[in-house]
């Protein structure tokens, strides 16, 4: 039965990679791979009862505190040149997939954003990755940087500048001829930059050698991207490069493929992508003097199941995703990170596919908490520092900045991050529980902290502004802005919005005008489930949030600008967003990328 089921998948699968130009229509990608007809991972079927949770057997046991994380996170230098040189249309004669012309590329460059800076990432397997030490090397999919031979996930970390334009060629070097879950075609989404459409990582962009996502006009092996690094406003506030206000911060890129995001992802496609400006400058003697270099460290976090043998699984045929039971830090289960008595800034990112969390810093006693500074949430830095904080929320994608303090700890100490959150099936979390999960090991080193005041870091005040905020239109203009409803549910088993599911190749009825403010309403009639919904392009501001009748404000870390909003059960949530400076199509779509994966997402259309 399962080698006649996996024989019509190949057939679906196969038709739905055949080139654009001969396809016969442009509908959504089949959700069903024929790989896992091979597969040599384990995977386990799940019964097709959509309202039960299917509980897979917990993972193997792991050796905490083994792996050591580096000191340091080194970030890619730039090229001096690609091969072959990069085009403003697409250089399919090259290799080159069939995206369309960057946008205002002869206007920017050089004279508004430089020359541009050139990287090379190259999505390949890795056959021997090692997430534990009592676990066996397995295959992962990551990227390579500009070494040769040196695949790792998350993928190498590239560092920009506001003003300094960049492309990055991504190239596929995946096997197409790979077991176990997952699609090796890849669409590279930078989350959640200010980017020209054809750059965005759109679903149905997916590309390798002799395939092309049917909104390309061929297949390729490679695709360069032009992030021109200029802030959202740039056409009303053209002499500062758009609006400094809009800045971000803490990036991070993912393989966006139509149908087959999660098990991607979970598979290793992401990495991250930090920009810097003049209040944010990546050097701890300037600006807002905040820690940087050794001392600005990303930490990832995965929810990842394992089998009993140490492998890797995941069942990507199932609408309710797999909840991972092993939290993998930067590529690791459980790993250590030396530290100095100082401070440092931790960009904190849950990467998914599925899990939240709640992080807490604890003494190696399981019960002392200690505090730490918040100053930024989805990588925006916030518009006054959260001092004294003991636990910081997040949903998968979202992100936050804090800053702790080492230098308060005799040396030797250990202290761990942990995760208090319950959570134990994939539609929502339920309470924080203490102790909680230990994470990741910080052993404090024996230097001696700096002396009072010469350690670089953030006030001490939350009286210090950060980045701040433009001003809310007021409620007479907000009241006269369109209003766009978005309700978010569960129809025939899968996931859906506004009761459709994913067409790539349709464009939006009413396309959104360039230059426009809407008021958007998120819906969620469910009473089960959590939504964490993604818009690219944009960041919006909160205007409010309604659950059962009663409306409240967000929280404070959560009235700055979020390209991520957590749309929780029986709720309504408004929210302001401005369209501005590019056009074409991009995406609407929960987080969860299981539910993203299973049809909850959508085309937004920006024109002229």
């Amino acid at each position: 039965m399962f080698n006649r089921k996996a024989n019509i998948m190949r057939k679906e699968l196969q038709q739905s990679r055949e080139p654009v130009a001969s396809r016969p229509d442009g509908s959504r990608r089949t959700l069903l791979k024929a790989s896992i007809a091979a597969t040599a991972a384990p995977l386990v079927l799940t019964s097709r009862n959509t309202e039960a949770q299917v509980v897979l057997p917990p993972s193997r046991a792991t050796t905490p505190w083994v792996d050591v994380l580096p000191a340091a996170d080194t970030p890619l230098t730039a090229l001096a040149s690609l091969t072959p040189a990069p085009t403003v249309a697409a250089n399919t004669a090259g290799g080159e997939c069939g995206r369309a012309a960057h946008q205002r590329y002869a206007e920017l460059v050089p004279a508004v954003v430089g020359t541009p800076k050139l990287y090379q990432l190259t999505a390949k397997e890795n056959p021997a990755w090692v997430f534990n030490a009592n676990y066996p090397p397995q295959p992962i999919w990551g990227y390579e940087g500009h070494t040769p031979g040196v695949v790792t996930t998350p993928g190498p970390t590239i560092h920009a500048r506001y003003g300094e334009s960049v492309i990055v060629r991504i190239s596929n070097d995946l096997p197409a001829g790979h077991n176990g879950f997952g699609s090796p075609e890849i669409s590279t989404h930078l989350h959640n930059m200010h980017t020209p459409s054809e750059s965005d990582g759109y679903a149905s962009d997916f590309y390798r050698l002799g395939v092309g996502g049917a909104t390309l006009t061929q297949g390729g092996t490679f695709n360069d991207h032009f992030y021109p690094n200029i802030y959202a406003g740039y056409d009303e506030f053209p002499a500062t490069k758009g609006d400094p206000r809009e800045a971000l911060g803490s990036l991070f890129y993912h393989d966006h493929t139509e149908g087959v995001t999660a098990p991607n992802v979970l598979k290793g496609l992401f990495g991250r992508y930090a920009i810097f400006d003049d209040l944010d400058t990546g050097d701890e003697t300037t600006g807002l003097r905040l820690p940087s270099g050794a001392y600005d460290y990303p930490l990832s976090f995965s929810d990842k199941r394992f089998d009993a043998a140490g492998n890797l699984v995941f069942d990507e045929l199932n609408p309710e995703g797999v909840l991972g039971d092993k939290v993998v830090v930067n590529g690791k289960i459980e790993p250590v990170l030396n530290v100095q008595r100082r401070r440092y800034r931790f960009r904190l990112l849950n990467a998914g596919p599925t899990r939240f969390y709640e992080f807490y810093l604890q003494h190696q006693n399981r019960t002392t908490l200690y505090t730490y500074t918040h100053i930024a949430n989805d990588g925006n830095l916030l518009p006054r520092a959260l001092i004294n904080q003991f636990r910081v929320r997040l949903a998968p994608a979202e992100r936050a900045d804090i800053i702790i303090d080492f230098s308060r700890f005799a040396p030797g100490t250990q202290v761990f991050l942990v995760n208090q959150l319950v959570q134990i099936e994939t539609r929502q979390p339920t309470v924080a529980q203490a102790p909680g999960t230990q994470l990741i090991k910080f052993i404090v080193g024996n230097n001696p902290p700096p002396p009072d005041g010469s350690d670089p870091a953030l006030m001490t005040s939350t009286q210090k502004i950060l980045r701040p905020l433009r001003d809310l239109p007021t409620p007479a203009e907000i009241a006269a802005l369109p209003v766009r409803r978005w309700l978010f549910a569960r129809n025939s088993g899968n996931w859906n919005i506004n009761g459709q599911f994913f067409n790539a190749t349709a464009p939006m009825p009413n396309p959104i005008r360039k230059g426009a403010a809407e008021v958007w309403e998120f819906v969620n009639v469910d009473n089960g489930w959590q939504h964490p919904i993604h818009v690219h392009f944009e960041e919006g501001r909160i205007l409010s949030r309604t659950t059962n009748g009663v409306t409240t404000l967000p929280p404070v870390h959560e009235q700055g600008r979020k390209d991520v909003f957590i749309l929780g059960p029986l709720m309504t949530m408004r929210v302001l967003f401005r369209f501005r400076d590019f056009t074409g199509k991009y995406l609407m779509h929960c987080h969860n990328l299981t539910h993203e994966d299973h049809a909850m997402m959508t085309r937004l259309d920006i024109v002229p």
